[in-house]
């Protein structure tokens, strides 16, 4: 993982010029290693009005997802616009959910070393989810972050998984458990939630639909959750009548594809399929 000097901030960006602003916009921006999107709202018109997802055929390095990155910014002319809050929200393995309780600012890498491979220099962060008592402590991609300040200044980061828990959790509905996953290319992540309590979260790479259903299984069968009875959900990259949603179907028997409501809307229906759940709801 690559790092650098820890110039970014929790803070949400200002605007850099006294000058005032017609239109107030967001930018929410997603960096994964396989992967980038993001989306500009008008906050005026409740609307997204831009938006653009790439995805890669393999994993790159962070130095080479920064230089694609700059590639789609400069595409896209972002810069070109002013805005108001700026967000990024970093999807990677590297994280650790702890409970408030026993969370210690001073600990961060005794919380990664076990079920994350990192680096002696690697700056470690972490999200307070403080509505449900837990914190996230993760890996960012530091020399994005880094670049984001460059251009826009103080701005808010996060990890995919803070995101897409507090959005779920407060969506979700009824005293049945329920196992949420959000698909995208080679990654899924699994919510269980029951009630207003998470049950569980983990995020996986795969390559295959076999991996895919191996995933989803293994964490109902740990769980103890029977795969006759268990609602479960698919969203994301994933539709009816694909490969990932029938090997699904074939396992699990109550299924189906889930599809989170919004007050937003985007300017052109060409633009739907690429913006995340994840990237809205970090807005």
């Amino acid at each position: 993982m690559e790092t650098g000097h820890p110039y970014t901030t929790k803070n949400v960006i200002k605007n850099s010029t006294d000058n005032p602003v017609e239109k107030l916009y967001k930018l929410s921006i997603q960096v994964s290693l396989n992967g980038l999107s993001f989306c500009i709202f008008d906050t005026v018109a409740n609307a997204i009005i831009h938006s653009r997802r790439v995805d890669f055929q393999e994993e790159l390095s962070p130095f080479d997802i920064q230089k694609e990155l700059k590639k789609l910014f400069q595409e896209e002319k972002i810069t070109d616009y002013r805005f108001t809050e700026v967000v990024a929200t970093h999807r990677n393995l590297l994280f650790s959910l702890v409970p408030r309780a026993l969370f210690d600012e001073n600990e961060l890498a005794n919380y990664l070393k076990f079920n994350a491979k990192i680096l002696a220099n690697d700056l470690i962060e972490y999200d307070e989810i403080s509505s449900y008592d837990m914190v996230n402590v993760y890996v960012p991609f530091m020399n994005i972050n880094n670049y984001i300040y460059e251009l826009f200044g103080e701005f808010d980061f996060l990890h995919h998984g803070t995101v897409l828990i507090q959005a779920l959790m407060s969506i979700h509905t009824g005293t049945e458990p329920v196992c949420y996953v959000h698909v995208t290319e080679q990654q899924l992540d699994i919510v269980v939630l029951t009630q207003k309590k998470l049950v569980f979260f983990n995020s996986f790479r795969y390559q295959t639909k076999e991996d895919f259903i191996y995933y989803i299984l293994f964490t109902l069968e740990q769980l103890k959750l029977d795969t006759n009875t268990i609602k479960t959900r698919l969203f994301g990259a994933v539709e009816t009548g694909d490969e990932l949603y029938d090997i699904c179907y074939e396992y699990i028997q109550n299924l189906s594809i889930f599809i989170p409501e919004s007050d937003l809307y985007t300017e052109s229906e060409d633009q739907k399929d690429t913006i995340d759940f994840t990237l809205i709801n970090a807005l």
